[in-house]
């Protein structure tokens, strides 16, 4: 019996060993089918995704346990064959992507991990945290920017990666677009010359786009031509579309909207084309001259005018077919083009040019969207680029278009003297009427800007001064008599149960009532005080070169004035409508401010209601 048992524990152990060295013979083998670990510290932009390795889950409804059972199982892929990016396609699949990182250093390293593609719906990393457990960053085009780790047009997370250790991490990805996942590893430093360097760029795209928007824009007033406003429009929903395809526009223009990226995107580019497409029309009369061809385009037109509703609704359902549908405009407007250029139109060449470049970008751009063309600079940026060009080609159109004009105006003056001089006195009168129009309107917008002014320092209901022009008077009034050495009084007046007051009557009671208040109170100061409505029922007095009994004085008679006009108050124990005031005075000078007085006067205020009402009390009494 124990002779059977030793040859059963001698064949277990003989196993076990032979296990083992076929382990360490086939592991070469087995890490070909699976993505090596990225090797820390790395200097640069380390590209992760070859070292990505990827599950598909097409419910979207694994857990991270799940996930990793599913690697333990082997049902990862390695996507070491892929570059720069992984082109997922469309699809309403979620991806799990498995990533390992490996620290030879003594210390640990501190790295960025950057998803390059700000119209990613959905982007979770779970990333291991101090005590072993994995910690979820959920964040994505269709959620807050808040939700960001870190600040940045695109997906970026802090990584720390143990020294001679390795850190695992899975990521998340879902979107309703195409999916494209280019994510690279950067050190801090580098990390942060790059965005630098990114924002400038965005910043010069931005900045050269909204210029040529807004002198075209000029253009398109003084001139009345329809071309300028169309090209206006076109240039805005380009820089809107790529706005929010590079994430700026997620960034700083609404940033707490969901759901506003992918669908913004598709209806700015879709609007832009409508009005690239009429731009198009404008500049080459393709109604005259191409009629067939331009009902093409009239057609184009309405279907780009009418597809954002889809997208604001359905649209992971129509983002394949808005692609196409983009391709195939671009062709078109290609061809139509290349016809009118064939027809030696002049203008077609300057606009072919620009159009050509445009459209470059964009094919680049989209055939990047359809996984044809591989991730990089050019596939990146080229619609900016393209686009950034175009705008500068289409200047030089227009200013072209500004040339032949004036070389045909010429031409017609040299012909018909009798012309010219009739077009010059024309000319002269329309300057003259010009210069007239411009000082009139100069005049007017004074004029107006004084009345603006005035109201904007008046009570709207009472007619009297406003807080801000209290405010105003205040600081004038401190100045002169801080430098003349004389005190300045403040009276500061409350109605008296006036929330009652509006409660029984009614508010235009409680206007009405308001109005005789300032009125009577406008009655007891003299023409140096200035009398303003404070806030609410409350109203103040500034009484210059006044001391504290003067200003108690001017405190009792505004109670008076307020006592003698009998305005009934059913819910006051006086019966009518009563004040109480609150007086100080003070000598403007190292040490005191206005606040001070203010506070002096508030003070006094609520000590004189606390003594019951219809009554002034002086600060420091």
């Amino acid at each position: 019996m124990n002779s059977g048992v030793t040859a059963v524990k001698c064949f277990l152990w003989l196993a076990n060993w032979l296990a083992r060295v076929a382990l360490v013979l086939l592991w070469p083998l087995a890490g070909a089918a699976l993505a090596m670990p990225v090797a820390l510290p790395g200097h640069g932009a380390q590209d992760a995704t070859a070292h990505l390795e990827l599950l598909e889950d097409p419910s979207a409804k694994l857990t991270l346990a799940q996930a990793q059972q599913a690697f333990v199982d082997g049902k990862f892929t390695s996507t070491a064959d892929s570059k720069d990016a992984l082109a997922l396609g469309f699809t309403r699949s979620a991806f799990w992507l498995r990533l390992e990182l490996s620290n030879t250093a003594p210390e640990a390293v501190h790295q960025l991990l950057d998803v390059v593609n700000a119209r990613i719906s959905y982007v979770t990393l779970y990333a291991p945290g101090p005590d072993g457990s994995y910690v979820e960053t959920a964040t994505g085009s269709d959620m807050p920017f808040a939700t960001r780790a870190l600040e940045n047009r695109n997906f970026v997370f802090p990584l720390q990666v143990p020294a001679r250790g390795t850190l695992t991490l899975y990521l998340r990805v879902q979107s309703t677009i195409g999916l494209i996942v280019p994510a690279r590893l950067w050190a801090q430093a580098d990390f942060g010359h790059y965005e630098r360097h990114d924002y400038m760029v965005q910043a010069m795209y931005f900045g050269v786009a909204l210029a040529m928007a807004l002198f075209n824009l000029m253009l398109f007033v003084a001139l009345r031509d329809r071309a300028y406003g169309l090209y206006v429009c076109f240039v805005v929903f380009s820089v809107l579309a790529l706005g929010q395809k590079t994430g700026m526009a997620s960034e700083f223009l609404w940033p707490q909207h969901l759901t506003w990226a992918n669908p913004n995107y598709y209806m700015a580019t879709s609007w832009g084309l409508l009005c690239f497409m009429a731009f198009m029309r404008s500049m080459l009369g393709t109604a005259q001259h191409l009629p067939r061809v331009d009902l093409g385009l009239r057609a184009g037109m309405w279907l780009h005018g009418l597809m954002p509703v889809l997208y604001w609704t359905m649209v992971q359902s129509v983002a394949r077919f808005t692609i196409w549908m983009y391709v195939v405009s671009c062709l078109l407007l290609l061809g139509v083009v290349a016809w009118c250029m064939v027809m030696r139109m002049r203008a077609a060449y300057f606009f072919g040019g620009a159009f050509a470049v445009l459209m470059a970008g964009s094919l680049v751009t989209l055939l990047r969207a359809l996984g044809i063309l591989p991730t990089n600079v050019l596939t990146v940026d080229g619609l900016q680029a393209g686009s950034t060009l175009e705008m500068l080609l289409l200047a030089f159109a227009l200013a072209d278009r500004f040339n032949q004009m004036r070389r045909e105006k010429l031409k017609a003056q040299s012909d018909l003297v009798l012309a010219k001089q009739k077009l010059v006195e024309t000319l002269q009168a329309s300057e003259r009427e010009l210069a007239q129009r411009v000082d009139d309107r100069t005049r007017e917008l004074q004029a107006v800007n004084e009345k603006l002014e005035a109201l904007s320092m008046v009570d709207g209901l009472t007619g009297i001064a406003n807080r801000r022009q209290f405010d105003q008077e205040l600081r004038k009034a401190w100045a002169r008599l801080e430098r003349l050495g004389q005190p300045l009084a403040l009276v500061m007046l409350d109605v008296d149960m006036f929330k009652r007051y509006n409660d029984h009557y009614g508010h235009q009671a409680g206007d009405e009532c308001l109005r005789k208040v300032a009125r009577a109170m406008a009655s007891v100061g003299r023409t140096t005080d200035v009398l303003a409505r404070y806030g609410g029922e409350e109203f103040v007095m500034v009484a210059p070169a006044s001391d504290g009994p003067s200003a108690l004085l001017l405190a009792q008679r505004a109670c008076q004035a307020v006592l003698a006009l009998g305005a009934t108050h059913a819910q006051s124990p006086f019966g009518v409508v009563t004040v109480s005031c609150g007086a100080a005075s003070v000598v403007p000078g190292v040490g005191v401010t206005p606040q001070d007085l203010l506070r002096q006067a508030d003070a006094a205020l609520y000590q004189a209601k606390a003594q019951g009402r219809n009554q002034a009390v002086l600060a420091g009494s």
